[in-house]
């Protein structure tokens, strides 16, 4: 059996080593700690790309906090968003008169977050925030701008440290810009 090598995705360049990336997460869980002092927040990340930043970043957070999650869906296996934002898992807790952070992976277009940031702005907590791993550099239709970020990066395609391209890559270690095969 042949097997098509056109078809497969590759890594090209490595943007931000293991080491670049714990470093920039301590700095970021260091503001927080600052602004949050004296505080509780609750972080409810977006799933599934922000597992990886998130459960780095709460170790690097100096306070007690809560941890949710929520599945919120605009890529399905493409390079490009959809648009369309369907929300497959809700959070657990009760936002109410709390302090949330939400975690992200990245932010692009920013219509997903924003979503996301509608819905639970709906919930009435005492303050949002935004935290996102990447803050990609792309013309945004909608204008959100990220409280904390670790690293600004082009408009790449990029995978690793929790994004993927259709379900894989997750895992690498380091971030990394994907090819056009």
């Amino acid at each position: 059996m042949e097997t098509k090598t056109k078809d497969v995705k590759k890594v090209t360049r490595v943007l931000y080593s293991k080491e670049q990336i714990a470093e920039a997460v301590k700095r970021v869980g260091a503001e927080i700690t600052r602004d949050y002092a004296g505080k509780k927040p609750l972080f409810i990340g977006v799933l599934k790309g922000s597992f990886v930043f998130m459960a780095d970043l709460i170790r690097e957070v100096d306070l007690p906090c809560r941890t949710d999650f929520m599945s919120a869906k605009s890529y399905g296996e493409g390079t490009v968003s959809s648009g369309f934002v369907r929300i497959v898992k809700d959070i657990d807790e009760v936002v109410e008169g709390r302090d949330v952070i939400v975690v992200e992976d990245i932010l692009d277009t920013a219509n997903t977050l924003s979503n996301v940031c509608e819905i639970l702005h709906s919930r009435n907590p005492a303050s949002l925030k935004i935290c996102t791993f990447l803050d990609k550099e792309v013309d945004r239709k909608i204008l959100l701008t990220p409280d904390y970020f670790c690293f600004r990066v082009e408009n790449e395609f990029v995978v690793g440290y929790g994004l993927d391209y259709a379900e894989k890559f997750r895992n690498l270690p380091y971030l990394g810009v994907l090819d056009d095969a």
